[in-house]
This record gives C-alpha cells, sequence and structure tokens, in this order.
C-alpha cells in the first residue's frame, strides 16, 4: 500500500467489547499495511493513517471481515446517522435469550415434568444457542482468523461443548445425567449480561466528551453575497459547511459557530467554557472570536479563520478522545498477559478434561463439564476492563473539574512527579500589570511613546503585552508596514517610512545603555527612545499552590525569562526553592533537560517561551489562557488557568492509578482463585459464568466509583 500524503482516518466501529478485540483489528490493520493504528472499545473509535480512498476502503473491508460495523466519522464528529433510540443490539440479544433461560434454570428447582422433558429443554436452548452461537462463534472465528484469541473463544467451546454434548445424550436417550442445557444456555445468558453492563457502563464513563460535543454549534448565518446599499443575503446553514474565509452573521444570545475574526459590529462574548472566566468579554472590529462561545449582547459579523477539526473547541474534543490512545504502563503490561491468557487456558482446560477423564475414574461427563468451567471462569474481561475503564472516568472527572488531561499516561507520571518548575508571568502572576514608571527619551514624548508602545504590542499575546494595551487603551493608533514576535526578546515593528522599533527586555538594549533596571525598552533605529516599569501581582491560589506541592515532598523551582531581582522577588514571596532568572527558550528548555536528567519533572508555563521546555517535561502543564503553542505542546491544561487545580490534578491521578491498581488486583486474583476451583471440580460451568460476570461488574464498579473518591490532601 502506497503511503504517500498520509492523512489520519477516524472511524466509528461497533461491536467490540474487550481489550482484546481492540488487537485483533490492530493486527489486522497492521498487516495490510496501516501506520499507527489505534483502537479504542471503549469509544468505538478506530484510527490509523490512510493514504487514499482506496486504501480506506481496504481497511473498512478488514474491519468488517471481522465482524464488526464501520462508521466513517466527519471532521472529527459523529457521521450524521439518527442518534438510535430503545435497546442496544446486546441488550436485545439478552433479554430474547433470557426468556428462554429462565425457564430452563427453573428447572433445576421446581418439579415440572415438562420442564425436566430432554426434548422440551432442546427447544428451549436451541434459540439461545443459536444467539450464542452467532454473537460468539463469530467474534472467535474472527479473533482467530486475525491471530488474536479473544475471551469469546472461551465463551464458545464452553456453550458449545455443553449443548453438543446435551444433544447427544438427548438424541441417544442417555438419560437425566447428560443434560446440560441450562448450563449452556446460561453460560450465554450471564455473559450477554455482563456484556449489557459493560457496554451501560462503559458508556456513562464516556460522557466527558459528549458533553463537549453539545458545546459546538450545528448551524450558522452565512453571509453568501453582498447586495446594493447595504444589503446583505444571509442564509441558514449546517456549521460544518462553513470553510475558511466565509463570512457569518451572530446575533445576541447566538453561539458562535466557528472561529473567526470580527470585520463588522462589536459584543460581549462569555467565552468562559474556554477560559473559565464567567465575566463577558468585550470584542471590537479585529478582535478573534472562539467557535462554541455565546454572544450575550451585540451584533457581530465575522470571517471564519478556523473551521471543523481546526477550531479551539475541536481541538479540546480531540484532546478528550485521543487521551486513551496514550495508554497507561501499565496498560501495555496488561494487554500482553490477555494475548497470552487465552490459550493459556484453552490448554489448561483441555489437559483438566483429559486429565480428570483418563487419569481418573471420573466419567467423561463430569471430566468435560470440569473443562467447561475452566473456559468459562478464565474469560479475561475483568482484565481487559481494569485499566480503560478507570482511566475514561478520571478523564471525565478531571475535564469536569476544568482539567484536560491529554494522554492516559499523565495517570502514570503525575504521582511519581520529584520536582515542579513554573513559569513566573501569566502563571504565577496574574498577568495583569500596571505601569508604574514611563519615561521618554530621544526627542520622543510620552505620548508619542504611549503610541507606539499601544500600537506594536497590540500584536503580541503575552500578558505584559496585553496589559500595556490594555492601560493605554485609547491612544492614537499607528500602522506599520511589519510586526514581527521572537520568542522571550520581543517584537520588531516596521513602519512606512522604514524606520525600525524594537519593544522587549533589557536584551534589545544592552547595547545601547547599563542601566538594566527596567521591564521594557524601546529603541528606534538602534537608538534608546524610551523606557517603562511595570509591576505584576502574584496570583491569589499561587501561595496555596506552592504548598501543596511542598508538602507533597516536591520541590520547586521557578524558571523565567524575567529579571534576576523580579524572580527572586517573587520565589521569596512564595517560598520557591531554586530560581533560573533571564532565560530565553532554548536556555529553558536547557534546563529543563539538566532539572530531568536527576529528577521526574513536571512544568507548569503558559506562553509561546515556554513550549519547547513544555513539551520537554516529563509532564508539561498548560494554563488555557496561555498561548495555543502552549498548550497545544502541555500534556495536563488547566481550562480555568487557576492554579488551584494543580492538586485536583495531582490527587485524581494518583487516585486514577490507585483505581488502576485495584482493578488488575481484583481481575488478577479472581483468575488465580477461580481457575484452580474449576480445575478439581469445585465450580459448575453455570456458577462460573455467573461469576465471570460478577467480576466485570465489579471492575466496572470500582472505577465509576472513581468520580466520587475522596482527592488526598498531599
Amino acid at each position: 500500500m502506497k503511503n504517500n500524503a498520509l492523512h489520519v482516518v477516524e472511524l466509528k466501529v461497533e461491536g467490540m467489547s474487550c481489550t482484546n478485540c481492540t488487537l485483533g483489528i490492530k493486527k489486522a490493520l497492521e498487516k495490510q499495511g496501516f501506520k499507527n493504528v489505534d483502537a479504542d472499545f471503549t469509544t468505538d473509535d478506530v484510527r490509523f493513517e490512510a493514504g487514499d480512498e482506496n486504501s480506506f476502503s481496504v481497511a473498512v473491508k478488514t474491519i468488517e471481515n471481522l465482524g464488526y460495523k464501520v462508521t466513517r466519522r466527519k471532521d472529527g464528529h459523529e457521521s450524521e446517522q439518527p442518534r438510535r433510540k430503545g435497546l442496544s443490539t446486546i441488550e436485545k440479544k439478552f433479554y430474547f435469550t433470557a426468556i428462554f433461560t429462565v425457564p430452563l434454570i427453573l428447572a433445576m428447582f421446581v418439579p415440572f415434568d415438562l420442564l425436566h422433558n430432554d426434548y422440551f429443554q432442546l427447544a428451549l436452548t436451541l434459540p439461545v444457542f443459536a444467539v450464542g452461537f452467532w454473537h460468539f462463534g463469530k467474534s472467535a472465528y474472527n479473533s482467530l482468523k486475525a491471530g488474536v484469541t479473544n475471551m469469546d473463544v472461551l465463551i464458545f467451546m464452553g456453550s458449545t461443548a455443553a449443548f453438543v454434548y446435551s444433544l447427544i445424550g438427548t438424541l441417544y436417550r442417555l438419560g437425566p445425567d447428560y443434560m446440560f442445557y441450562e448450563t449452556s444456555a446460561s453460560i450465554i445468558s450471564i455473559v450477554l449480561l455482563g456484556n449489557m453492563l459493560e457496554h451501560r457502563s462503559v458508556k456513562k464513563t464516556t460522557s466527558a466528551v459528549d458533553e463537549l460535543t453539545r458545546l459546538q454549534k450545528t448551524s450558522a448565518k452565512r453571509i453568501t453575497q453582498e447586495m446594493n446599499e447595504g444589503q446583505e443575503y444571509i442564509e441558514e446553514v449546517d456549521a460544518s459547511l462553513l470553510q475558511t474565509g466565509d463570512l457569518f452573521l451572530v446575533n445576541s444570545g447566538d453561539q458562535v459557530p466557528v472561529d473567526g475574526e470580527i470585520y463588522w459590529g462589536y459584543g460581549s462574548i462569555d467565552e468562559s467554557m474556554v477560559s473559565g472566566e464567567s465575566i463577558p468579554v468585550d470584542r471590537v472590529k479585529g478582535d478573534k472570536v472562539i467557535g462554541g462561545t455565546i454572544l450575550e449582547t451585540g451584533n457581530i459579523k465575522v470571517k471564519a479563520t478556523a473551521t471543523g477539526k481546526d477550531t479551539v473547541l475541536s481541538q479540546i474534543i480531540e484532546m478528550v478522545r485521543n487521551a486513551q490512545k496514550d495508554k497507561p504502563q501499565l496498560q501495555n503490561l496488561a494487554d500482553k498477559i490477555s494475548t497470552v491468557f487465552v490459550p493459556t487456558v484453552v490448554i489448561i482446560a483441555l489437559a483438566t478434561w483429559l486429565g480428570w477423564f483418563l487419569g481418573t475414574d471420573l466419567p467423561f461427563r463430569d471430566a468435560l463439564m470440569r473443562g467447561v468451567a475452566v473456559l468459562v471462569i478464565a474469560c479475561p474481561c475483568a482484565l481487559g476492563l481494569a485499566i480503560p475503564t478507570a482511566v475514561v472516568v478520571g478523564l471525565g472527572r478531571t475535564a469536569k473539574n476544568g482539567i484536560l488531561i491529554k494522554g492516559g499516561s499523565v495517570f502514570d507520571k503525575l504521582p511519581v512527579i520529584e520536582k515542579v518548575i513554573f513559569d513566573k508571568t501569566g502563571t504565577l502572576t496574574t498577568g495583569k500589570f500596571r505601569v508604574s514608571n514611563l519615561e521618554a527619551m530621544g526627542g520622543k514624548s510620552q505620548q508619542s511613546l504611549v503610541s507606539l508602545l499601544y500600537s506594536i504590542e497590540k500584536h503580541s499575546s503575552h500578558p505584559i503585552a496585553k496589559s500595556i494595551v490594555q492601560e493605554f487603551k485609547g491612544a492614537a493608533l499607528i500602522r506599520f508596514e511589519k510586526v514581527e514576535e521572537e520568542k522571550g526578546l520581543g517584537l520588531t515593528a516596521t513602519d512606512k517610512e522604514g524606520n525600525i522599533y524594537r519593544v522587549g527586555s533589557y536584551e534589545v538594549a544592552k547595547s545601547l545603555t547599563t542601566d538594566s533596571t527596567h521591564s521594557i525598552y524601546v529603541t528606534m533605529n538602534e537608538n534608546l527612545i524610551g523606557w517603562l516599569d511595570i509591576e505584576d501581582e502574584i496570583k491569589p491560589e499561587a501561595r496555596k499552590a506552592i504548598d501543596y506541592i511542598k508538602n507533597s515532598g516536591k520541590q520547586t523551582v521557578l524558571l523565567s525569562g524575567d529579571r534576576e531581582k523580579k524572580c527572586q522577588d517573587i520565589a521569596q514571596k512564595l517560598g520557591i526553592e531554586e530560581v533560573y532568572a533571564e532565560k530565553r527558550p532554548e536556555e529553558k528548555l536547557r534546563i529543563v533537560e539538566e532539572l530531568s536528567s536527576q529528577n521526574k519533572v513536571a512544568m507548569v508555563g503558559d506562553g509561546i517561551n515556554d513550549a519547547p521546555a513544555l513539551a520537554k517535561a516529563y509532564v508539561g502543564i498548560a494554563m488555557s489562557t496561555g498561548t495555543q503553542v502552549a498548550v497545544k505542546s502541555a500534556d495536563v491544561v488547566l481550562l480555568k488557568g487557576n492554579l488551584e487545580l494543580l492538586s485536583t490534578a495531582f490527587g485524581s491521578a494518583r487516585v486514577t492509578r490507585r483505581t488502576i491498581k485495584e482493578n488488575l488486583f481484583w481481575a488478577f486474583i479472581y483468575n488465580v482463585m477461580a481457575i484452580p476451583l474449576a480445575v478439581i471440580g469445585l465450580l459448575s460451568p453455570m456458577i462460573a459464568a455467573a461469576a465471570m460476570a460478577l467480576s466485570d461488574v465489579i471492575v466496572v464498579l470500582n472505577s465509576l466509583r472513581l468520580k466520587r473518591r475522596r482527592l488526598p490532601s498531599k
């Protein structure tokens, strides 16, 4: 298969019920040459890289040949199909089989002759066996064809062995000692019950993505044609039809359909879903707007700058959806164990059957039933559910608290962090600054210096730049031919006359003056024309966050591009132990690399200059109020930009990791204890099926309990 112009394909695949199902799909697609294949049964997602539509068709055919139903996603959303109402397929199968299974179980306790008639029991069992034969047999066959023996192999072998054994007894009239129809039917019905409960529970754990998806606008007022005399033609369209460059109207109370830039009008927008700020933000011509936010007051016309997967909201949704692609290391271990577990159990079951039959005086029937019990009791459903369900619930819990975890491995990493590195501006401080002093020189007036600063800083998203713009709001605007920002240094602007202005830290003026005590320097054609001093305030929750980190036994570090004196003052006030000041992005990266060689470190930042360090750290934590570059580089995003959420992030990771370990313990201990009992004949196949289904439910319920588990205080 050609891999030119590879792009990621996302599929919705119905029918995956366990880890082995996903392993079978991954292995089958990889055999076809697809790269970076990932499958997740908890969200029904399958993703891979494909080159063209033909390769996509090959992938769909491969998955469908394994017995699954495929639906393609569109632009990161579910395909446009009506939401199913009523019972799911697995629920229908269970309720159908239960109708016939209940009388068979009653025959064990009620002395009605009809219930004990072998042909009557055969008639009741046939519909159940047919459903089980198709449901489990198809899955077992396809898994074997894919080279992965999944749990359905055990179910199919156990139920079929009991049914065939009973059928032979009926046809040859061997008597009631050969009637085990209730065993075959019970195995099928009870496992379907377990699958149904798992299906319901797992769907509850995936609600975080669903809730975020509901925020996405379904329609938009597109401006399709400008008419004479200011008239416009506006049509209501699906938001997914908007393309970059399209114009659309947003009225008071409307949801902004996609990301864009205002070209007419003004309004007050509720951006709390992204920034966590409850106070609406005023937006005017030239300002950016985010899809999914609400226009509280006013009317605006917007030019679309990002649609589909490129919007901020879609990226947030992708973060949640992608989280399960990155599995914890414990999951990789569980997957490997699961692949060898089933064939091992089949060998143990065969050895049990033959050992009892050939090595003892036990009748063939009883020996067979003990082998069947081993097959059923050892189904690794609980093992397959142990980690995915806990991860999904953990992701949902953190998302609800305003924390986005980009990968399941973060639940492994956060609890073992030994040192936390903090950026200063916008992270430990509010990013809201007050100009304390301003001086113009080189023939410039204070008014002209203010206009220069206002006009140049408008082109930066740095918290200091935003504060300067806010401070000098209303100043005369100067138009520049070009404005460029250099990470960690400042901005360079060129006017129509060719004059070059630079605004930034002491680095931009160090060849012009030895006075490095000021915050911002302004030069014109390599001549110093002014400087200003600013003061920023420490976030009210910063001290509490630092205290939590230190009380947890972790070291704290301040790593900033700001001046030494300011950094030392902040560190002293907050109790931070180690300080690195006046560092550019490449220096921050080097320091993080050095610290990482000694300890497992987390980096907390918000700006473009933090992005390399965030990506390099063992865990990168970004403030959502920072730049998109920082957000994309981090593993954890604090949606409200609130440092208090750090304790929630660390605490949630610890309880999620603990839940994963508990789930693995129950899954392993169950099989370790149950298999020997089945081998020596202390568990019947029917009781084994019930116990196996119960173990699945216990694991899922323990994961759901994570929603309400108390977070550790340290």
